[in-house]
């Protein structure tokens, strides 16, 4: 049995090895303290990082920072600006009639035959080194015809030991273009861009016929034993584009394409700024539409490749997601303007400097709020929004309204930066369901009371602490026919106060009275049976429940059952496509600043369930979409302005969704943090961040100082409570040696 006084020593020993030797709780590498590295997290994996298949923003956030389309956002100007990305410049849209005689930028639509962009690209720009680039010495491609054993200990991108790269063509683009009609990638914006270019209908048909022989040949080759899923997986389909013409896309040499379409659209030039557009080499394709390589899930839709100023590096969705800088990126200059108070606010002094800055992003995964907030109030995440339970600690309102840091927050150098975002949250009916869809006077009012019921004034302020404007329709501040005042409320919804101003909801008894007209007074129908309505989600999070249950205590008001179907995001978007909900809750960020992009959402051959567009609501009103054909291709005038109008008070009627808010973003950002401006339009933006990584690992190290006290105190009390123990042993020791 070891001696009481040795234990004592050892236990002593232990102590001061452990608080000597102890550092900050930092959660990340050693390797990577005082490196060039912003810190950032996501709460979801993302279902796509494809530009043909992409169309979310928690998906922007990495494949924007890795592809080039032709153009982009300038990050400062307001109101947003197109400027080049990899186009020398911005194209200006030649139109001509049917006689291809050349017509003035102001021709009315119905004149215009076809309206043709020019892109030239800028030479000399590289992809990033990646294994589908690598040739072997008789410039054959070194990883084509993979087997099982090639891939013995490959698992990512990165473990392959050879890689290539090339220079960015035309080709590049128009091939990427074809892959948005590929049946096999099912581009949720096919059906609005075949609507415009020159025989992308007609092309994509044509593709989809292929693929249905090729597999009505797979099948017949395999009989009975036939299993389409496991054969694609293992043999992959490449359709091969040039089989067929696509007369609105064409090649004038290397670095010059040219994109027709078949009317006037002003809008176009917005998406040629969108990741859709961006270029995608077909080798890249070929490469990963390799057998072996599926059945690895690599793909190209989890590991993408661009030219940008970043490349994927670790691509793990239940930990981290790793982007580096890409090694053969050609440099970008930092905007030398902005607009009028740039200057004060620091966001020129890079004026001119070559980007990116940071040399690596690290997104973790981190599914609850809490752990977020507090890694980054320890200076563990560079930045962060605000939820409702930290709203108190980050911000304060002064008597007008405006919000304020507090004291904490300002005391640790932290900055709050505010704006309202293009956007508009929603919740949107089934038109397709039996019970709240429909376009008769009923269904209408059943929808009318909900929206009425659903006090989204109440909803803001509770959970959102303030944060947002309620709807009246799907246009946001800042969009073209957004009207504000007494000329923009949802008649159906809310009443003017006149005397102050402002809308104000109808009351709750209104809303009884319009579902009681619908056929379900007090919430029963003509039977009594209790109205049951289900409520679709993919609201994971631990803020998610008071939220749900602020949901079914509004209708419970109306006596409407609401039965909650929460799933994660993935599954959502599943059931969307299948059509199996009534009740749903999205969101939609404007993907370029025309009224065109909300109201296209209700579109209907734009539905969800016939057409794998966007409108998941599947609103279809003859009407509405006559107006949005006159309106979509107008440039913004008084006459466009009315047609708006016209389209709004459809909408307000329908109800195919309660309208929801435009919410209003907080951003908090570490003193560390540079040139920071919210740009709504811009998804490439942290090509322009700049980090002051020895001040983010000096307030680590001052936030995160190790406390010793609690360990001082056990080992004081260990001494001190072996004092009789040692005295004892010492009298035993001398009393044996006595003579």
């Amino acid at each position: 049995m070891p001696h009481p006084l040795s234990r004592v020593l050892a236990l002593g020993i232990f102590l001061v090895f452990f608080t000597g030797g102890c550092i900050p709780n930092n959660p990340y590498r050693p390797s990577e303290r005082g490196k060039n590295i912003f810190y950032t997290s996501f709460d979801e994996p993302p279902k796509h990082l494809d530009p043909a298949r992409s169309y979310s923003s928690n998906e922007y956030d990495f494949i924007a920072q890795i592809y080039e389309p032709p153009l982009q956002y300038h990050y400062l100007k307001r109101p947003y600006e197109l400027i080049p990305l990899t186009a020398e410049s911005v194209p200006v849209p030649v139109y001509l009639d049917k006689n291809n005689n050349v017509l003035p930028p102001d021709a009315p639509p119905d004149r215009i035959h076809r309206a043709i962009y020019e892109i030239r690209i800028k030479r000399g720009i590289m992809y990033q080194n990646h294994p589908a680039f690598a040739k072997d010495k008789d410039g054959r491609p070194l990883y084509m015809d993979l087997t099982d054993d090639d891939l013995d200990g490959i698992e990512e991108i990165k473990d392959f030991p050879f890689t290539g790269t090339r220079e960015l063509r035309a080709d590049d683009y128009i091939y990427q273009i074809m892959r948005l009609a590929d049946p096999l990638n099912h581009s949720p914006i096919l059906s609005i861009l075949e609507k415009y270019i020159l025989g992308l209908r007609e092309f994509a048909d044509a593709l989809k016929k292929e693929l249905e022989e090729i597999r009505k040949e797979r099948r017949k080759r395999a009989g009975a034993a036939y299993n389409q899923l496991l054969d694609e997986r293992r043999n992959p389909i490449v359709l091969d584009y040039r089989k067929f013409p696509l007369p609105g896309v064409e090649k004038v040499d290397d670095y010059t394409f040219r994109i027709i379409l078949k009317t006037k659209y002003p809008q176009f030039v917005y998406w040629l700024a969108m990741p859709f557009f961006s270029p995608v080499p077909e080798e890249v394709v070929r490469f990963y539409k390799q057998g072996p390589l599926e059945e690895r899930n690599i793909t190209i839709d989890r590991f993408p490749v661009g030219t940008g100023p970043f490349r994927m590096e670790t691509y793990n969705p239940n930990m981290e997601i790793v982007l580096v800088r890409n090694e053969n990126f050609r440099g970008e200059r930092y905007p030398e303007e902005g607009e009028p108070g740039d200057m004060e606010k620091g966001l020129l002094e890079d004026a001119g400097k070559e980007m990116p800055f940071i040399d690596r992003i690290v997104f973790k995964l981190e599914k609850e709020a809490i752990p977020r907030w507090n890694k980054f109030l320890q200076g563990y995440y560079d930045s962060s929004g605000i939820t409702s339970d930290s709203f108190d600690q980050a911000v304060t309102l002064s008597a007008e309204g405006k919000a304020e840091l507090t004291d904490f927050m300002k005391e640790k150098g932290i900055r709050l930066v505010t704006a309202v975002r293009p956007s508009t949250y929603y919740m949107g009916f089934n038109m397709l369901d039996d019970v709240v869809g429909g376009y008769t006077d009923e269904k209408k009012k059943l929808r009318q009371a909900i929206s009425i019921a659903l006090d989204y004034e109440e909803f803001i302020d509770i959970f959102n602490n303030g944060r947002g404007i309620p709807a009246m329709s799907p246009i946001p501040p800042g969009i073209f026919g957004y009207l504000k005042g007494k000329e923009g409320i949802n008649p159906f919804v809310y009443t003017w106060d006149e005397k102050k101003k402002k809308p104000v909801r109808k009351g709750i008894e209104e809303a009884r009275r319009l579902l009681a007209e619908a056929g379900y007074p007090g919430g029963r129908d003509r039977s009594g049976r209790p109205l049951v309505i289900t409520f679709d989600n993919a609201w994971t999070g631990v803020d998610a429940k008071p939220i749900i249950n602020w949901f079914i205590k509004r209708l419970k008001l109306l006596g409407i059952q609401l039965e909650n179907r929460t799933t994660d995001y993935n599954r959502f978007q599943e059931k969307m496509l299948k059509g199996n909900f009534q009740l749903f809750s999205w969101g939609w960020n404007a993907d370029y600043p025309d009224p065109e992009n909300f109201f296209f959402l209700l579109v209907g051959a734009n539905s969800k369930v016939k057409f794998m567009g966007e409108n998941a609501a599947n609103y279809s009103n003859p009407e509405f979409d006559r107006l949005f054909r006159l309106m979509e291709n107008m440039d913004n005038t008084p006459e466009r302005l009315e047609i708006i109008r016209k389209m709004i008070r459809i909408l307000q009627e329908d109800a195919p969704w309660v309208w929801g808010y435009h919410p209003v973003s907080f951003g908090l950002f570490h003193q560390w943090v540079r040139n920071t401006k919210p740009n709504a339009m811009a998804n490439n933006t942290m090509k322009y961040i700049r980090i002051d990584a020895k001040l983010r690992e000096m307030k680590r190290m001052e936030w995160n100082r190790p406390n010793f006290m609690p360990l001082i105190v056990v080992l004081v009390v260990l001494v001190v409570g072996s004092i009789p123990a040692v005295i004892s042993v010492r009298r035993r020791l001398s009393g044996s040696f006595t003579p």
